[in-house]
Order: C-alpha cells, then structure tokens, then sequence
C-alpha cells in the first residue's frame, strides 16, 4: 500500500511535460490509449475546475456607508424584505445581500447600492 502511495505523489507531481512523456510511454510501450479527459486535466496540472466559469454569484453588503437610509431603501427594493428586515441587515454588515444570483444581477445590484453610498463586494 505504500508503494501506491509513493506513485501517487510521484504522479502527482509531474510537469506537464512529463506527463506528456508518460503518456507517450505508455501508448509506445504498452500500448495504452490515455483517455482524451485525463490527458486534459493532467496537462494542465488538475486546474479543470478553475477554468470553469462561475455562474453563481453572491452580493454581500460590507458596510452601509454614511447615508444608511438609502442602502435600507435600495436594499429594501432590491431584496422584497421589509423596511425592518432591511435595516437589520444593513445594520448587521458585512452580510449578504443576495446568494446565488446571475453576473448580471449581480452587478445590476452592486452598481444600485454603490450608487446609495454602500460599501459591496461580489463572492
């Protein structure tokens, strides 16, 4: 078991190069096919996940700034809470605002309460 580990970690941490060298090696060699997909996710050192785009974005108010009667307002609005619902949460910041919304909602929704004097990040 622990020689399967050590090939793990040697694996593991094999250059894209060296992959390819494996790869080729073992096509020539033994006559095994790398799939298309762990050639893929080898070559560029198992970072497929952070190519994927995000699509899922959330609005988290970091401060409600100098005129928090706006942010309330805008918040509000924005979010269909109650005006005591909205105070509450903006003045309980840094919180969300909305979670798992689209880019564009996303930024619609920033550039509206930046606008109102808040202080906003996207996650």
């Amino acid at each position: 078991m622990a020689d399967l580990k050590a090939l793990a970690e040697t694996l593991v941490g094999l250059t894209v190069k060296e992959v390819q060298e494996l790869a080729d090696v073992l096509k020539a060699d033994y006559g095994i096919e790398p799939a298309a997909a762990a050639v893929v996710v080898a070559a560029d050192g198992g970072g497929a996940a952070a190519v994927e785009e995000k699509t899922s974005f959330d609005v988290i108010l970091v401060s409600g700034g100098a005129s928090k009667l706006g942010v309330v307002k805008i918040v509000k609005e924005l979010t269909g809470l109650g005006l005591k619902e909205a105070k509450d949460l903006v003045d309980g910041a840094p919180k969300p605002v909305k979670e798992g919304i689209s880019k564009a909602e996303a930024d619609d929704l920033v550039a509206k309460l930046k606008e109102a004097g808040a202080e906003v990040e996207v996650k």
